[in-house]
C-alpha cells in the first residue's frame, strides 16, 4: 500500500477510536461503531480503504468529538490530532445509477450523510472518498447543505504556480480507483447530500460484458440508534449499441427487470434496509455471436461541441470461443531491469512473464530481452516454445532479472523489431514491452518505430506496451501502442501489477482479425480516426474505433481483414444513427487520452488547447485542466461551463487540484527511485538547519583532501588536539547561530 493510502487508513483508524467518545443517550442497547477486527497489522490497513462511497469529519481538534444532539458533557481533551484523524460519517440515504453504452458504464451516486460527530456550534472539514472500478475516471461532484452548496468544474490550465494554492489534502487520487476530495467548514449535526458521478470500463470476457463497483458499506456507517429501515435503491440500463439480442447473466442484488428490447436492458432494486449492503454491486450480460459482427453509428454535434464536424462509431465483436481461431504468436518479451524495478515490480513482472510464456502452445515462438543499460538476450533468435525451451527461459529468467543500472529502451526495441523482421506469414509478430522509466529519447523512438513499421512488407510487429508507476512517460507508451497497432495498460500502484499484466498478455496474443481496414472511409473529407492506424480484433474484447469527419456517410461499409488462416475476411457493417446513446461521452475519455499522446509527440500548443476544450466540454480529466470546488452563491444554479472561469478567480474558490499523470520523471529515472517512493523532501526548516550545519565543514573540505587530514591528524600532540577541538567546536557554534538566523529571519523563500 502506498504512503498516501497507508496513512489514511491510519487516520481512520484513530478517527474510529476517536468516535467512542460520542454520547449516545442512557440506552445501553446502541453502541458507538465497532472498528473492524484483524490480527494482522498489514491486512488491517486494508479494511479501513473505502469499499463504497464514503464521507469522513476530519477531525483536528479531538475536544469538538460529541453528538450535537445529546451533548455528553465529558472532560476536554487536551492537544490535537496531527494528521488529523477521520471519522466515517453516518449514512441515511443512498441511491446507484448505472448506465451502460457499449463498453463504458457512467455512474452516479447520490446520498445522504449526517456529521453525527462534532458539536453543534462547532464545524470541522468533510472528506468524500469514491472507489471505482475498472480504469474509472471522475467526472464530478455537487454538494449540498443547509446554508451553502458546491460543486466541481473542470478549467483550463494557467501558467501560475498551482502548488501555492493546493494542498494535497483537498482532493486527489488516494489510490487510483479512489478519488477523494474535502467539502470546507461543514457544521456539526448537518445533513450533506452528495451526488458524484464517474465513468468506468466493462470488462469483455467470453462474449459477455461485466461491470463491478465498489458498494460493500461498513457496519458503523449505519445510523446509531434504533434499527429503522433506509432506502438503498440501484437503477441500471444497457444500450448495447447493437443490433443483437442482450441477455443478462448474473447479478449481486435483485434486480426487477423493467424493459426489454433489442440490444437494451432496463432494471431496477428498490428496497427498506436494516443495514446497507455488504456486498459490490455486479452484474454480467451476453452479446455474443457464433460469428464475428460489427456496426456503425452516426452521431452529429451538440451545438456545445467545440468540433463540429459529424461522429462516428466503428465497432466489432469477436465470436464465441467455439467458432473463432486465434494467430500464431511470435513474440519477443521486452523488460526493464533497472535500478528502479527492484523488488515487487520485478518480482511480479517475473510472475506475469513466466505464467505467459506456460500459456504458449508448442507452435508458437518466443524470446526475451531484460535491459538496463544494456541487454541481456536469452536467445540469439527466437525459440520454439517447448517444454525444454519454457525450463530453459524460466532459469535465465531467474539468474538475468536482477535489478540494477539504468534504463536504455532504444537499443532493446530495435533488437526486438529486427529479430521478428524476418517472421513468417502466418503469424502476427509481437513485442511486449514493459519498464517503470521514463527516458530523453522518447519521441525519436516514437519516430524510429514508425519508420521501421512503414517499411515492413507483411505482417508488421505490434507492440503492446505496460507502465508500471508514475514515474514513466504513459503518454509515449500509448503513443507506441498506437503507432505498432498494439495494446497499452499500466498499474499505477504496486498491488496490481500482476494482474493486470497478465490481463495485457492474455489479450495480446488473442488476435482473431489483422490489418484491419473499412472501405471507402478515406472519400470522406477532414476525416480524423482514434486510434489511427486501426489495431487488431483480439478475442478477449471488441474493437471501437471512432473518428470525426464532413460529408455525407455512404449507406452500407465493410470492413476487411486478415484471418489466422491468411484468408480475407469482409464483415459487412450496418450504419445507423445512434439513439439513446450519447456518442459524445461515451468516446471522450479515449478520444482524450489518444489526442493527448499526439500533443506530447508534435508539441503542438494548439492541439493542447483543443483536448484542453474538449475536457472541460465533457468533464473528463486530461493534463490541460485543473478540477475546482466552487462554493456557489445562495439562490443559483449550478454555473455552466462557461461561466465557471469567473467563479474560479473569485473568492467562492476553495481548491484547484491537477489530477493529471503527468509525462514521466526523467530525474526519478535516473536516480533510480522505485515506482511511488520518491524520497520524501525535508520540511524546510530541517533543510535550513542542515544547510546551515554543514555550511563550513563542506567549505574546509574544498580545501583539503581526506588523506592530507589523517596524515596531519596523526602527527600533532597532544596540545594541538585540544586546541583543534576547541577550534571546531567555536566553528560549530557559528555554525549554529547561522542556522538560527536563518530560521528566524528569513523570508517567506527561506533567504
Amino acid at each position: 500500500m502506498s504512503p498516501m493510502a497507508d496513512n489514511f487508513a491510519r487516520a481512520v483508524e484513530d478517527g474510529l477510536r476517536l468516535a467512542k467518545r460520542i454520547y449516545f443517550g442512557k440506552d445501553r442497547s446502541v453502541a458507538p461503531p465497532k472498528p473492524p477486527v484483524s490480527m494482522d497489522k498489514s491486512v488491517s490497513s486494508y479494511l479501513y480503504m473505502p469499499t463504497a462511497p464514503m464521507v469522513y469529519a476530519v477531525i483536528s481538534d479531538p475536544a469538538i468529538v460529541d453528538n450535537p444532539d445529546i451533548p455528553s458533557y465529558q472532560p476536554h481533551v487536551h492537544g490535537r490530532c496531527d494528521p488529523p484523524a477521520l471519522i466515517p460519517l453516518q449514512m441515511n440515504g443512498i441511491t446507484l445509477e448505472v448506465d451502460c453504452y457499449l463498453d463504458t458504464a457512467f455512474l452516479t451516486v447520490t446520498g445522504s450523510w449526517r456529521v453525527h460527530c462534532v458539536m453543534g456550534s462547532r464545524s470541522c472539514d468533510c472528506r468524500i472518498a469514491i472507489p471505482m472500478g475498472e480504469e474509472g475516471s471522475v467526472l464530478g461532484f455537487e454538494v449540498d447543505i443547509s446554508r451553502k452548496s458546491y460543486c466541481t468544474q473542470l478549467i483550463a490550465m494557467e501558467d501560475r504556480d498551482v502548488e501555492k494554492v493546493v494542498r494535497a489534502e483537498d482532493g486527489g487520487f488516494l489510490k487510483p480507483h479512489i478519488f477523494t476530495i474535502t467539502v470546507p467548514q461543514v457544521d456539526g449535526g448537518s445533513n450533506l447530500f452528495i451526488k458524484a458521478s464517474w465513468s468506468q470500463k466493462l470488462v469483455y470476457e467470453d462474449g459477455q460484458f461485466s461491470l463491478s463497483v465498489p458498494f460493500s458499506f461498513p457496519e458503523y456507517v449505519t445510523p446509531a440508534g434504533k434499527k429503522l429501515s433506509k432506502k438503498e435503491k440501484i437503477r441500471l440500463t444497457v444500450n448495447a449499441g447493437t443490433s443483437t439480442e442482450v441477455l443478462c447473466n448474473k447479478t449481486s442484488h435483485p434486480l426487477k427487470e423493467l424493459k426489454r428490447q433489442v440490444g437494451k436492458l432496463a432494471f431496477l432494486y428498490e428496497s427498506e434496509v436494516l443495514s446497507w449492503s455488504s456486498n459490490d454491486f455486479t452484474f454480467s450480460y451476453n452479446v455474443s455471436s457464433s460469428r464475428t459482427f460489427g456496426g456503425m453509428l452516426l452521431q452529429s454535434p451538440r451545438t456545445h461541441d467545440i468540433d463540429q464536424r459529424e461522429m462516428f462509431c466503428f465497432y466489432l465483436f469477436p465470436g464465441n470461443h467455439q467458432s473463432r481461431k486465434v494467430f500464431r504468436t511470435e513474440v519477443v518479451f521486452v523488460v526493464d531491469i533497472s535500478g528502479s524495478m527492484r523488488g515487487k515490480p520485478l518480482d511480479d513482472t517475473k510472475k506475469a512473464l513466466l505464467s505467459a510464456l506456460s500459456k504458449l502452445s508448442p507452435e508458437d515462438s518466443f524470446n526475451i530481452i531484460a535491459f538496463n543499460g544494456e541487454t541481456f538476450l536469452f536467445s540469439s533468435s527466437m525459440k520454439l516454445a517447448t517444454n525444454e525451451a519454457i525450463d530453459n527461459a524460466t532459469e535465465w529468467v531467474n539468474i538475468n532479472f536482477i535489478a540494477g543500472g539504468g534504463t536504455n529502451i532504444l537499443l532493446p526495441l530495435n533488437q526486438a523489431i529486427e529479430m521478428l523482421s524476418g517472421g513468417t506469414h502466418d503469424s502476427v509478430p509481437l513485442i511486449f514491452l514493459v519498464t517503470d522509466g521514463s527516458v530523453e529519447d522518447e519521441r525519436h523512438i516514437c519516430d524510429v518505430a514508425r519508420s521501421h513499421l512503414t517499411d515492413q512488407k507483411s505482417i508488421c510487429p505490434r507492440i503492446c506496451t505496460f507502465g508500471i508507476g508514475l514515474y514513466c512517460n504513459h503518454y509515449f507508451l500509448r503513443m507506441l501502442a498506437m503507432i505498432g497497432r498494439g495494446q497499452y495498460d499500466a498499474a499505477y500502484d504496486g498491488d496490481s501489477i500482476e494482474t493486470r499484466m497478465e490481463r495485457l498478455l492474455n489479450r495480446s496474443t488473442s488476435t482473431v482479425l489483422s490489418d484491419i481496414v473499412i472501405d471507402t472511409l478515406n472519400d470522406l473529407d477532414e476525416l480524423e480516426v482514434y486510434p489511427s492506424p486501426i489495431p487488431d480484433l483480439l478475442s478477449e474484447g471488441p474493437l471501437i474505433v471512432s473518428g470525426r469527419y464532413r460529408g455525407k456517410f455512404p449507406d452500407t461499409l465493410k470492413a476487411r481483414g486478415i484471418l489466422p488462416n491468411m484468408n480475407n475476411c469482409i464483415v459487412e457493417l450496418k450504419v445507423q444513427r445512434a439513439k439513446d446513446l450519447p456518442l459524445d461521452k461515451v468516446l471522450a475519455k479515449q478520444e482524450i487520452d489518444l489526442l493527448t499522446a499526439e500533443a506530447w509527440l508534435s508539441q503542438n500548443s494548439e492541439l493542447e488547447k483543443k483536448v484542453a476544450q474538449m475536457s472541460i466540454a465533457s468533464g473528463v480529466i486530461s493534463e490541460y485542466t485543473e478540477m475546482a470546488l466552487l462554493e456557489i452563491p445562495q439562490k443559483q444554479e449550478i454555473p455552466s461551463k462557461v461561466s465557471a472561469q469567473k467563479l474560479v478567480d473569485s473568492k467562492e474558490q476553495k481548491i484547484i487540484r491537477k489530477l493529471g499523470l503527468g509525462f514521466g520523471n526523467i530525474r526519478a529515472t535516473a536516480e533510480n527511485i522505485p515506482p511511488g517512493l520518491e524520497a520524501a523532501k525535508l520540511p524546510e526548516a530541517a533543510e535550513i538547519f542542515v544547510k546551515a550545519a554543514s555550511n563550513c565543514c563542506g567549505k574546509l573540505c574544498e580545501y583539503c583532501c581526506c588523506m592530507c587530514c589523517i596524515q596531519a591528524c596523526s602527527r600533532i600532540n597532544d596540545q594541538c588536539a585540544i586546541v583543534l577541538t576547541q577550534m571546531c567546536t567555536a566553528l560549530a557554534c557559528f555554525g549554529f547561530i547561522e542556522c538560527c538566523a536563518a530560521l528566524c529571519c528569513s523570508d517567506s523563500d527561506g533567504r
